[in-house]
Protein backbone atom coordinates (compact mmCIF):
# COMPACT_ATOMS: atom_id res chain seq x y z
CA UNK A 1 0.00 0.00 0.00
CA UNK A 2 1.33 3.44 -0.96
CA UNK A 3 -0.08 6.93 -0.52
CA UNK A 4 0.53 9.86 -2.84
CA UNK A 5 -0.13 13.55 -2.30
CA UNK A 6 -1.61 15.67 -5.09
CA UNK A 7 -1.72 19.48 -4.86
CA UNK A 8 -3.64 21.82 -7.18
CA UNK A 9 -2.73 25.51 -6.99
CA UNK A 10 -5.79 27.18 -8.48
CA UNK A 11 -6.92 30.73 -9.11
CA UNK A 12 -9.26 30.99 -6.14
CA UNK A 13 -8.33 27.98 -4.00
CA UNK A 14 -5.64 25.43 -3.27
CA UNK A 15 -6.66 21.79 -2.97
CA UNK A 16 -4.65 18.84 -1.70
CA UNK A 17 -5.52 15.17 -1.31
CA UNK A 18 -3.92 11.92 -0.27
CA UNK A 19 -4.60 9.00 -2.61
CA UNK A 20 -4.41 5.28 -1.78
CA UNK A 21 -2.83 3.69 -4.87
CA UNK A 22 -4.18 0.24 -4.00
CA UNK A 23 -7.86 1.17 -3.99
CA UNK A 24 -7.93 4.57 -5.69
CA UNK A 25 -9.66 5.99 -2.61
CA UNK A 26 -9.04 9.54 -1.45
CA UNK A 27 -8.28 9.11 2.24
CA UNK A 28 -7.97 12.82 3.02
CA UNK A 29 -8.73 16.07 1.25
CA UNK A 30 -8.50 19.73 2.16
CA UNK A 31 -8.87 23.05 0.41
CA UNK A 32 -7.66 26.53 1.32
CA UNK A 33 -8.81 29.84 -0.15
CA UNK A 34 -6.14 31.80 -1.99
CA UNK A 35 -5.72 35.08 -0.13
CA UNK A 36 -2.75 36.46 -2.00
CA UNK A 37 -4.02 39.01 -4.52
CA UNK A 38 -2.17 42.33 -4.43
CA UNK A 39 -3.85 44.07 -7.39
CA UNK A 40 -4.71 47.65 -6.52
CA UNK A 41 -8.24 48.92 -7.16
CA UNK A 42 -6.94 51.14 -9.97
CA UNK A 43 -5.10 48.24 -11.60
CA UNK A 44 -8.15 45.98 -11.26
CA UNK A 45 -10.13 48.54 -13.20
CA UNK A 46 -7.46 48.25 -15.93
CA UNK A 47 -7.80 44.47 -16.01
CA UNK A 48 -4.60 43.65 -14.14
CA UNK A 49 -4.21 40.49 -12.03
CA UNK A 50 -1.26 40.40 -9.61
CA UNK A 51 -0.57 38.04 -6.72
CA UNK A 52 2.00 37.50 -3.96
CA UNK A 53 3.72 34.22 -4.91
CA UNK A 54 5.28 33.68 -1.50
CA UNK A 55 1.98 34.20 0.30
CA UNK A 56 0.41 31.68 -2.08
CA UNK A 57 3.20 29.24 -1.16
CA UNK A 58 2.41 29.67 2.53
CA UNK A 59 -1.23 28.76 1.78
CA UNK A 60 -0.03 25.64 -0.08
CA UNK A 61 2.07 24.54 2.90
CA UNK A 62 -0.91 25.12 5.21
CA UNK A 63 -3.19 23.09 2.93
CA UNK A 64 -0.73 20.19 2.79
CA UNK A 65 -0.36 20.21 6.59
CA UNK A 66 -4.13 20.09 7.08
CA UNK A 67 -4.49 17.26 4.56
CA UNK A 68 -1.82 15.15 6.24
CA UNK A 69 -3.31 15.81 9.68
CA UNK A 70 -6.66 14.59 8.37
CA UNK A 71 -4.99 11.50 6.89
CA UNK A 72 -3.43 10.57 10.19
CA UNK A 73 0.02 11.44 8.90
CA UNK A 74 0.29 8.36 6.70
CA UNK A 75 3.69 8.07 4.97
CA UNK A 76 3.57 9.88 1.61
CA UNK A 77 5.60 8.12 -1.08
CA UNK A 78 5.77 11.11 -3.45
CA UNK A 79 4.16 14.50 -4.17
CA UNK A 80 2.67 15.82 -7.40
CA UNK A 81 1.86 19.48 -8.00
CA UNK A 82 -0.27 21.12 -10.65
CA UNK A 83 -1.72 24.57 -11.14
CA UNK A 84 -2.76 27.31 -13.53
CA UNK A 85 -0.61 26.81 -16.61
CA UNK A 86 -0.52 30.46 -17.66
CA UNK A 87 0.84 33.48 -15.86
CA UNK A 88 4.34 33.97 -14.43
CA UNK A 89 6.50 35.37 -11.66
CA UNK A 90 10.03 36.63 -12.29
CA UNK A 91 12.64 35.21 -9.92
CA UNK A 92 16.09 36.46 -8.99
CA UNK A 93 19.26 34.38 -9.34
CA UNK A 94 18.60 33.37 -5.70
CA UNK A 95 15.09 32.13 -6.66
CA UNK A 96 13.32 34.97 -4.84
CA UNK A 97 10.26 36.66 -6.40
CA UNK A 98 11.14 40.09 -7.80
CA UNK A 99 7.75 40.71 -9.42
CA UNK A 100 4.22 39.78 -8.42
CA UNK A 101 2.80 36.63 -9.98
CA UNK A 102 0.96 38.02 -13.02
CA UNK A 103 -1.99 35.68 -13.53
CA UNK A 104 -3.75 34.24 -16.55
CA UNK A 105 -6.62 36.73 -16.21
CA UNK A 106 -4.29 39.71 -16.60
CA UNK A 107 -5.29 41.93 -19.53
CA UNK A 108 -2.24 44.20 -19.89
CA UNK A 109 -1.32 42.76 -23.29
CA UNK A 110 -4.67 43.91 -24.66
CA UNK A 111 -3.68 47.50 -24.00
CA UNK A 112 -2.58 49.65 -26.95
CA UNK A 113 1.16 49.40 -27.44
CA UNK A 114 2.85 52.83 -27.29
CA UNK A 115 3.54 54.25 -30.72
CA UNK A 116 1.68 51.44 -32.48
CA UNK A 117 -1.81 51.00 -33.88
CA UNK A 118 -2.63 47.68 -32.23
CA UNK A 119 -2.12 45.98 -28.88
CA UNK A 120 0.84 43.95 -27.66
CA UNK A 121 -0.57 40.66 -28.98
CA UNK A 122 -0.88 42.13 -32.47
CA UNK A 123 2.70 43.40 -32.18
CA UNK A 124 3.89 39.90 -31.22
CA UNK A 125 2.08 38.38 -34.20
CA UNK A 126 3.68 40.94 -36.52
CA UNK A 127 7.17 40.23 -35.20
CA UNK A 128 6.61 36.47 -35.39
CA UNK A 129 5.72 36.70 -39.08
CA UNK A 130 3.60 34.36 -41.14
CA UNK A 131 3.61 30.92 -39.53
CA UNK A 132 5.67 32.15 -36.59
CA UNK A 133 3.32 30.49 -34.12
CA UNK A 134 2.71 27.36 -36.17
CA UNK A 135 4.74 25.14 -33.82
CA UNK A 136 3.52 26.52 -30.50
CA UNK A 137 0.15 24.75 -30.51
CA UNK A 138 -1.64 28.02 -29.76
CA UNK A 139 -1.54 31.69 -30.71
CA UNK A 140 -0.32 34.23 -28.12
CA UNK A 141 -2.84 35.54 -25.62
CA UNK A 142 -2.79 38.01 -22.78
CA UNK A 143 -1.90 36.42 -19.45
CA UNK A 144 0.50 33.90 -21.00
CA UNK A 145 4.09 33.85 -19.76
CA UNK A 146 5.50 34.70 -23.19
CA UNK A 147 3.09 37.61 -23.68
CA UNK A 148 3.76 39.07 -20.24
CA UNK A 149 7.53 38.86 -20.76
CA UNK A 150 7.11 40.63 -24.10
CA UNK A 151 5.07 43.36 -22.37
CA UNK A 152 7.82 43.77 -19.77
CA UNK A 153 10.51 44.02 -22.45
CA UNK A 154 8.47 46.48 -24.52
CA UNK A 155 8.04 48.65 -21.43
CA UNK A 156 11.75 48.91 -20.70
CA UNK A 157 12.45 45.98 -18.35
CA UNK A 158 16.04 45.24 -19.40
CA UNK A 159 16.11 42.08 -17.27
CA UNK A 160 14.22 40.10 -19.92
CA UNK A 161 15.54 41.72 -23.12
CA UNK A 162 17.80 39.80 -25.50
CA UNK A 163 20.39 42.57 -25.66
CA UNK A 164 21.00 42.36 -21.93
CA UNK A 165 22.97 39.15 -22.41
CA UNK A 166 22.40 36.63 -19.65
CA UNK A 167 19.32 38.39 -18.22
CA UNK A 168 21.27 39.13 -15.03
CA UNK A 169 20.39 35.67 -13.72
CA UNK A 170 16.63 36.30 -13.55
CA UNK A 171 14.25 33.62 -14.75
CA UNK A 172 10.51 33.22 -15.16
CA UNK A 173 8.46 30.62 -13.35
CA UNK A 174 4.91 29.31 -13.48
CA UNK A 175 3.13 29.30 -10.12
CA UNK A 176 3.09 25.50 -9.72
CA UNK A 177 6.80 25.36 -10.58
CA UNK A 178 7.45 27.98 -7.92
CA UNK A 179 5.69 25.76 -5.37
CA UNK A 180 7.90 22.77 -6.34
CA UNK A 181 10.95 25.02 -5.94
CA UNK A 182 9.79 26.06 -2.46
CA UNK A 183 9.24 22.44 -1.44
CA UNK A 184 12.61 21.22 -2.72
CA UNK A 185 14.90 24.27 -2.88
CA UNK A 186 15.88 23.14 -6.38
CA UNK A 187 16.10 25.81 -9.13
CA UNK A 188 12.76 26.49 -10.79
CA UNK A 189 12.11 24.09 -13.67
CA UNK A 190 9.07 23.17 -15.74
CA UNK A 191 7.68 20.39 -17.93
CA UNK A 192 6.24 20.44 -21.49
CA UNK A 193 2.63 20.70 -20.29
CA UNK A 194 3.33 23.95 -18.45
CA UNK A 195 5.87 25.25 -20.95
CA UNK A 196 3.29 24.96 -23.73
CA UNK A 197 1.09 27.32 -21.71
CA UNK A 198 3.63 30.09 -22.29
CA UNK A 199 2.80 30.40 -26.00
CA UNK A 200 6.53 30.13 -26.84
CA UNK A 201 7.12 26.37 -26.68
CA UNK A 202 7.70 24.15 -29.70
CA UNK A 203 5.17 21.41 -28.99
CA UNK A 204 6.44 19.23 -31.85
CA UNK A 205 10.11 19.31 -30.84
CA UNK A 206 9.47 19.44 -27.08
CA UNK A 207 11.70 22.47 -26.42
CA UNK A 208 11.54 26.24 -26.26
CA UNK A 209 10.89 27.85 -29.65
CA UNK A 210 14.20 29.70 -29.80
CA UNK A 211 13.71 31.29 -33.27
CA UNK A 212 10.40 32.79 -32.12
CA UNK A 213 11.85 33.97 -28.81
CA UNK A 214 14.67 35.60 -30.79
CA UNK A 215 12.25 37.42 -33.10
CA UNK A 216 10.35 38.77 -30.09
CA UNK A 217 13.57 40.21 -28.68
CA UNK A 218 13.44 38.19 -25.45
CA UNK A 219 16.39 36.73 -23.59
CA UNK A 220 16.60 32.95 -24.08
CA UNK A 221 18.01 32.44 -20.59
CA UNK A 222 14.92 33.80 -18.86
CA UNK A 223 12.95 30.65 -19.67
CA UNK A 224 13.18 27.73 -17.20
CA UNK A 225 14.73 24.36 -18.12
CA UNK A 226 12.20 21.80 -19.35
CA UNK A 227 12.17 18.38 -17.65
CA UNK A 228 10.28 15.24 -18.62
CA UNK A 229 6.74 15.12 -17.23
CA UNK A 230 6.32 12.84 -14.18
CA UNK A 231 10.04 13.05 -13.39
CA UNK A 232 11.28 13.84 -9.88
CA UNK A 233 12.42 17.43 -9.37
CA UNK A 234 13.92 16.92 -5.90
CA UNK A 235 13.21 16.01 -2.31
CA UNK A 236 11.36 17.89 0.43
CA UNK A 237 13.70 20.12 2.45
CA UNK A 238 13.84 20.23 6.23
CA UNK A 239 12.22 23.68 6.20
CA UNK A 240 9.32 22.52 3.99
CA UNK A 241 8.97 19.33 6.04
CA UNK A 242 8.57 21.35 9.24
CA UNK A 243 5.87 23.51 7.62
CA UNK A 244 3.90 20.71 5.94
CA UNK A 245 4.39 17.49 7.89
CA UNK A 246 5.97 15.73 4.91
CA UNK A 247 9.06 13.66 5.60
CA UNK A 248 12.42 15.17 4.66
CA UNK A 249 13.51 13.85 1.28
CA UNK A 250 10.02 12.89 0.05
CA UNK A 251 10.23 12.95 -3.77
CA UNK A 252 8.44 15.87 -5.44
CA UNK A 253 7.70 15.61 -9.16
CA UNK A 254 8.11 18.45 -11.60
CA UNK A 255 4.83 20.37 -11.76
CA UNK A 256 2.37 19.91 -14.61
CA UNK A 257 -0.43 21.90 -16.24
CA UNK A 258 -3.83 21.76 -14.58
CA UNK A 259 -5.64 20.92 -17.82
CA UNK A 260 -3.50 17.82 -18.31
CA UNK A 261 -3.70 16.90 -14.62
CA UNK A 262 -7.48 17.19 -14.66
CA UNK A 263 -7.61 14.99 -17.76
CA UNK A 264 -5.36 12.38 -16.13
CA UNK A 265 -7.41 12.40 -12.92
CA UNK A 266 -10.77 12.17 -14.72
CA UNK A 267 -10.40 10.12 -17.89
CA UNK A 268 -9.87 6.38 -17.52
CA UNK A 269 -9.92 5.70 -21.28
CA UNK A 270 -8.42 8.62 -23.24
CA UNK A 271 -9.22 7.19 -26.68
CA UNK A 272 -12.95 6.87 -25.94
CA UNK A 273 -13.74 9.82 -23.68
CA UNK A 274 -13.79 13.61 -23.98
CA UNK A 275 -13.44 15.89 -20.97
CA UNK A 276 -15.45 19.02 -20.26
CA UNK A 277 -13.90 20.95 -17.40
CA UNK A 278 -16.10 23.68 -15.94
CA UNK A 279 -14.57 25.92 -13.31
CA UNK A 280 -13.98 29.65 -13.55
CA UNK A 281 -13.36 28.97 -17.24
CA UNK A 282 -14.45 26.11 -19.48
CA UNK A 283 -12.55 23.65 -21.66
CA UNK A 284 -13.33 20.71 -23.90
CA UNK A 285 -10.41 18.30 -24.31
CA UNK A 286 -9.77 15.22 -26.42
CA UNK A 287 -6.59 13.13 -26.48
CA UNK A 288 -4.93 12.17 -29.77
CA UNK A 289 -1.83 9.96 -30.12
CA UNK A 290 -0.20 12.20 -32.73
CA UNK A 291 0.40 15.89 -33.37
CA UNK A 292 -2.73 17.38 -34.93
CA UNK A 293 -3.51 21.01 -35.69
CA UNK A 294 -7.12 22.16 -35.55
CA UNK A 295 -7.95 25.82 -36.26
CA UNK A 296 -9.06 27.72 -33.13
CA UNK A 297 -8.13 24.75 -30.88
CA UNK A 298 -4.97 24.53 -28.76
CA UNK A 299 -2.67 21.52 -29.22
CA UNK A 300 -1.02 20.77 -25.87
CA UNK A 301 1.49 18.06 -24.92
CA UNK A 302 -0.02 15.42 -22.67
CA UNK A 303 1.80 14.03 -19.68
CA UNK A 304 3.04 10.71 -21.01
CA UNK A 305 2.65 10.81 -24.76
CA UNK A 306 0.26 12.17 -27.33
CA UNK A 307 -1.48 15.53 -27.24
CA UNK A 308 -4.61 17.11 -25.88
CA UNK A 309 -6.74 19.12 -28.28
CA UNK A 310 -8.29 21.81 -26.13
CA UNK A 311 -11.06 24.23 -26.98
CA UNK A 312 -11.00 26.95 -24.36
CA UNK A 313 -13.55 29.75 -24.76
CA UNK A 314 -13.20 32.73 -22.44
CA UNK A 315 -16.43 31.81 -20.70
CA UNK A 316 -17.60 29.20 -18.25
CA UNK A 317 -18.41 29.40 -14.58
CA UNK A 318 -17.28 33.02 -14.69
CA UNK A 319 -20.13 33.89 -17.07
CA UNK A 320 -22.70 32.35 -14.72
CA UNK A 321 -21.04 34.13 -11.81
CA UNK A 322 -21.50 37.49 -13.55
CA UNK A 323 -25.22 36.82 -13.88
CA UNK A 324 -25.33 35.75 -10.22
CA UNK A 325 -23.60 39.00 -9.21
CA UNK A 326 -26.13 40.97 -11.26
CA UNK A 327 -29.04 39.27 -9.50
CA UNK A 328 -27.37 39.86 -6.15
CA UNK A 329 -26.93 43.58 -6.90
CA UNK A 330 -30.59 43.88 -7.91
CA UNK A 331 -31.63 42.20 -4.66
CA UNK A 332 -29.45 44.51 -2.55
CA UNK A 333 -30.38 47.68 -4.41
CA UNK A 334 -34.13 47.21 -4.79
CA UNK A 335 -35.12 44.88 -1.97
CA UNK A 336 -32.42 45.24 0.73
CA UNK A 337 -31.46 41.56 0.43
CA UNK A 338 -28.45 40.88 2.71
CA UNK A 339 -25.16 41.18 0.82
CA UNK A 340 -23.99 37.75 1.95
CA UNK A 341 -27.03 35.94 0.56
CA UNK A 342 -25.96 33.86 -2.45
CA UNK A 343 -28.66 33.46 -5.13
CA UNK A 344 -26.77 30.62 -6.86
CA UNK A 345 -29.02 27.76 -5.71
CA UNK A 346 -32.16 29.74 -6.53
CA UNK A 347 -30.75 30.48 -10.01
CA UNK A 348 -30.19 26.76 -10.55
CA UNK A 349 -33.75 25.97 -9.45
CA UNK A 350 -35.22 28.61 -11.75
CA UNK A 351 -33.02 27.52 -14.66
CA UNK A 352 -34.32 23.96 -14.30
CA UNK A 353 -37.84 25.32 -14.46
CA UNK A 354 -37.17 26.89 -17.87
CA UNK A 355 -37.55 24.51 -20.85
CA UNK A 356 -34.64 23.38 -23.06
CA UNK A 357 -33.91 26.16 -25.51
CA UNK A 358 -35.15 28.73 -22.95
CA UNK A 359 -38.21 29.50 -25.12
CA UNK A 360 -35.98 30.96 -27.83
CA UNK A 361 -33.68 33.04 -25.60
CA UNK A 362 -30.10 32.69 -26.85
CA UNK A 363 -26.98 33.84 -25.04
CA UNK A 364 -23.45 34.26 -26.33
CA UNK A 365 -21.70 34.44 -22.92
CA UNK A 366 -18.50 36.05 -24.27
CA UNK A 367 -18.27 38.82 -21.68
CA UNK A 368 -14.49 39.14 -22.14
CA UNK A 369 -14.35 38.31 -25.83
CA UNK A 370 -12.49 35.40 -27.39
CA UNK A 371 -8.77 34.77 -27.70
CA UNK A 372 -8.91 35.67 -31.39
CA UNK A 373 -11.37 38.54 -30.96
CA UNK A 374 -10.86 40.09 -27.50
CA UNK A 375 -13.16 43.03 -28.30
CA UNK A 376 -16.18 40.78 -28.81
CA UNK A 377 -18.79 40.95 -26.06
CA UNK A 378 -21.71 38.93 -24.72
CA UNK A 379 -25.14 39.18 -26.29
CA UNK A 380 -28.66 37.93 -25.72
CA UNK A 381 -31.08 37.51 -28.60
CA UNK A 382 -34.65 36.32 -29.03
CA UNK A 383 -35.89 38.14 -25.94
CA UNK A 384 -39.68 38.03 -25.66
CA UNK A 385 -42.26 38.62 -22.93
CA UNK A 386 -42.41 34.84 -22.42
CA UNK A 387 -38.69 34.36 -21.74
CA UNK A 388 -37.82 37.64 -20.00
CA UNK A 389 -37.43 35.90 -16.62
CA UNK A 390 -34.50 35.15 -14.30
CA UNK A 391 -34.85 31.40 -14.93
CA UNK A 392 -34.72 31.78 -18.71
CA UNK A 393 -31.69 34.05 -18.46
CA UNK A 394 -29.91 31.62 -16.15
CA UNK A 395 -30.61 28.66 -18.43
CA UNK A 396 -29.58 30.61 -21.52
CA UNK A 397 -26.14 31.29 -20.03
CA UNK A 398 -25.62 27.58 -19.28
CA UNK A 399 -26.77 26.63 -22.77
CA UNK A 400 -24.57 29.35 -24.25
CA UNK A 401 -21.44 27.99 -22.55
CA UNK A 402 -22.35 24.46 -23.70
CA UNK A 403 -22.77 25.73 -27.26
CA UNK A 404 -19.31 27.28 -27.22
CA UNK A 405 -17.82 23.91 -26.20
CA UNK A 406 -19.91 22.09 -28.82
CA UNK A 407 -18.47 24.32 -31.54
CA UNK A 408 -14.92 23.43 -30.52
CA UNK A 409 -15.75 19.72 -30.42
CA UNK A 410 -17.33 19.97 -33.87
CA UNK A 411 -14.11 21.55 -35.18
CA UNK A 412 -12.15 18.61 -33.78
CA UNK A 413 -14.42 16.07 -35.49
CA UNK A 414 -14.21 17.93 -38.80
CA UNK A 415 -10.43 17.74 -38.64
CA UNK A 416 -10.15 13.99 -38.15
CA UNK A 417 -10.66 13.36 -34.44
CA UNK A 418 -12.55 10.15 -33.75
CA UNK A 419 -15.96 10.73 -32.11
CA UNK A 420 -15.93 10.00 -28.39
CA UNK A 421 -18.38 7.65 -26.73
CA UNK A 422 -18.83 9.48 -23.43
CA UNK A 423 -18.33 12.89 -21.87
CA UNK A 424 -16.54 13.19 -18.55
CA UNK A 425 -17.47 16.37 -16.71
CA UNK A 426 -15.24 17.80 -14.01
CA UNK A 427 -15.17 21.00 -12.00
CA UNK A 428 -17.47 22.76 -9.56
CA UNK A 429 -19.55 24.22 -12.37
CA UNK A 430 -21.12 20.80 -12.92
CA UNK A 431 -20.85 19.35 -9.41
CA UNK A 432 -22.80 22.25 -7.90
CA UNK A 433 -25.30 22.38 -10.74
CA UNK A 434 -26.35 18.98 -12.14
CA UNK A 435 -28.51 20.74 -14.74
CA UNK A 436 -25.35 22.08 -16.35
CA UNK A 437 -24.09 18.52 -16.81
CA UNK A 438 -27.37 17.51 -18.45
CA UNK A 439 -27.15 20.50 -20.80
CA UNK A 440 -23.56 19.63 -21.74
CA UNK A 441 -24.46 15.99 -22.34
CA UNK A 442 -27.32 17.02 -24.62
CA UNK A 443 -25.30 19.65 -26.52
CA UNK A 444 -22.41 17.26 -27.19
CA UNK A 445 -24.66 14.23 -27.70
CA UNK A 446 -22.75 11.97 -25.32
CA UNK A 447 -23.69 10.19 -22.10
CA UNK A 448 -22.29 11.86 -19.00
CA UNK A 449 -19.68 10.42 -16.58
CA UNK A 450 -18.84 12.15 -13.30
CA UNK A 451 -15.53 11.35 -11.58
CA UNK A 452 -15.76 10.08 -8.04
CA UNK A 453 -13.02 12.51 -6.99
CA UNK A 454 -14.21 16.06 -6.45
CA UNK A 455 -10.69 17.44 -7.02
CA UNK A 456 -9.78 16.06 -10.42
CA UNK A 457 -6.62 18.13 -10.95
CA UNK A 458 -5.24 17.22 -7.54
CA UNK A 459 -6.08 13.56 -8.27
CA UNK A 460 -4.19 13.82 -11.54
CA UNK A 461 -1.22 15.32 -9.69
CA UNK A 462 -1.31 12.36 -7.28
CA UNK A 463 -1.21 9.99 -10.28
CA UNK A 464 1.81 11.91 -11.58
CA UNK A 465 3.47 11.28 -8.22
CA UNK A 466 2.67 7.56 -8.45
CA UNK A 467 4.27 7.38 -11.91
CA UNK A 468 7.25 9.44 -10.77
CA UNK A 469 7.77 7.06 -7.83
CA UNK A 470 7.76 4.09 -10.24
CA UNK A 471 4.57 2.36 -9.10
CA UNK A 472 3.03 2.67 -12.59
CA UNK A 473 4.82 2.66 -15.96
CA UNK A 474 2.73 5.58 -17.26
CA UNK A 475 -0.32 7.70 -16.52
CA UNK A 476 -2.69 5.73 -18.72
CA UNK A 477 -1.96 2.62 -16.66
CA UNK A 478 -2.46 4.57 -13.42
CA UNK A 479 -5.72 6.16 -14.63
CA UNK A 480 -7.13 2.87 -15.94
CA UNK A 481 -6.67 1.33 -12.50
CA UNK A 482 -7.45 4.24 -10.18
CA UNK A 483 -9.89 6.67 -11.82
CA UNK A 484 -13.42 5.92 -10.61
CA UNK A 485 -16.86 7.29 -11.48
CA UNK A 486 -20.01 7.94 -9.52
Amino acid sequence: MAFYLGVDVGTTKIAALALDSTTGAVIAQHETAVDAETTSAADKARGRSEWDAERAASHVFECIANTLAQAGRVPIAAVGVTGQMHGMVLLSAENKPITPFIGWQDQRCQESAPGREGNYIAWMMQLAGLGGYARTGCPPATGYMGSTLFWMAANGDERVVRSSGCCSGVHASFMADYIVMRLTDEPAMTDPTNAAGSGLFDVAAGRWNRPLIERLGLCQDVFPPVMKSCSVAGGVTAEAAAATGLAVGTPVCVACGDNQASFAGSVANPGEMALANIGTGAQISAWVPFLLTVPSVDTRPHLDGGYLLVGAPLCGGYSYQLLRDFFRTVGQTLFNVPADRDPYDEMNRLARGAPPGADGLKCEPLFTGTRLDPDRRAAWSGISPANFTPGHFARSVLEGVAEQLRLYYADMLENGVKPRGSLVCSGNGVRRNPLFGEILSSALNMPLRLPASTEESASGAALVAAVGAGEFPNLQAAAARLVQYR
